[in-house]
Formats: C-alpha cells, sequence, structure tokens
C-alpha cells in the first residue's frame, strides 16, 4: 500500500484486531487503490498461508498447554486474530483436540483492548472471568484481559520485557517456560 513501516511503528498496532490496525495507518496515511477491507482480508489470508507453512510455537507453549492438560484445566484461545488465522495456527501446532475451544474478537463489536472477547469465551467455558487466567503476549491483550478481571500473565516480545507498562499483570515471563506447577499456584491465591 506504499507506506514503509518500521518495528516501532508496527508495535504501535500490535495486539489490535486487523481491521483496528489497517484503520489506523489508512486515517494517518490514507493510500490508493484497496479498500482497508480489501487489505484486512488480504493480510488476513496471507497471514493464515504463512503460519500453514512454517509457523512455530511460542517455546514453551506447546509444554503449557500439555500441563494444563494433566491438571485437568481447559484451555481455550482467545484472540484478536480473524477465526481463518487462529484455526491455522491450531492445525499447524497440531493441538486442536487439547484446546476446548476458541473465540475470536472478529465476532465482536470492539476487538482488544475491549474486555468483550475474553468474557464472551469465559461465558462458553462456563467460568467466571474471576476464575480465568489469560495469557497474553501484547499491551492490548493484557488490558482487555484485566479489564474482563481475569489474572494476567504475560510474555512479551523480549524488546518489551523490561517496560514498566506491564505492572499491572500478576505474573511477567520471559518466555513460555516459565509456565509451571510453581507459576499457577502462587496464583491461586
Amino acid at each position: 500500500m506504499g507506506l514503509h513501516l518500521t518495528e516501532q511503528d508496527v508495535r504501535q498496532t500490535m495486539g489490535l484486531r486487523i481491521d483496528d490496525a489497517v484503520r489506523h495507518w489508512w486515517v494517518r496515511s490514507p493510500w490508493e487503490g484497496l479498500a482497508p477491507t480489501d487489505v484486512e482480508r488480504a493480510v488476513t489470508a496471507r497471514v493464515a498461508e504463512l503460519i500453514t507453512a512454517s509457523g512455530e510455537p511460542m517455546p514453551g507453549a506447546l509444554e503449557a498447554v500439555a500441563l494444563c492438560g494433566d491438571l485437568a484445566l481447559p484451555v481455550a484461545v482467545c484472540s484478536g486474530s480473524y477465526a481463518v488465522v487462529i484455526d491455522a495456527a491450531l492445525r499447524r501446532l497440531g493441538i486442536t483436540g487439547q484446546v476446548t475451544l476458541w473465540h475470536s474478537a472478529e465476532w465482536e463489536p470492539l476487538g482488544k483492548p475491549h474486555p468483550g472477547a475474553y468474557l464472551s469465551t469465559a461465558a462458553k467455558l462456563g467460568i467466571d472471568p474471576t476464575g480465568c487466567l489469560a495469557i497474553e503476549d501484547s499491551f492490548n491483550g493484557a488490558i482487555a484481559a484485566k479489564a474482563a478481571r481475569m489474572r494476567v500473565v504475560v510474555v512479551p516480545e523480549p524488546a518489551a520485557l523490561d517496560s514498566p507498562r506491564w505492572g499491572f499483570c500478576d505474573a511477567l515471563l520471559a518466555s513460555m517456560h516459565g509456565f509451571d506447577r510453581s507459576l499457577l499456584s502462587s496464583l491461586e491465591s
């Protein structure tokens, strides 16, 4: 679309639903040609394609899912990504059978940082949001989960690990390898 986005630019929209991210950039630098909705569809399709071809889990993520299974804890995915991306990721990682359910903010009136997607996910699970633990990798996602009154573990990208903005989260991990029985016990109180 003729935009040249830096890593810093991309961080401004990390954790937003694709329509919100596209609108963010279109408002700041309108382009000619494709409509924003066509850009959303193209980006979403390409992300799903890349995940299907070569997606990799965060280090420790599959072990965390297995731990939840061992402890008989339901695992749900609540994502700002559109359904086609979530489905591609779950299939690529081979964990569709280990995930109780998944929900996309695509189906909500507002995306993250609004808590709606998390509230809908908890309702689908039949669990009060205060009994849920959200694992997030973005600031907008962490805000959404905390606004839904969930406990929040954040595993940010390495460049954001030392940011003071994670102070409202219940735990901060450098990687998913830190998601273990000890962490879960500490969050039960």
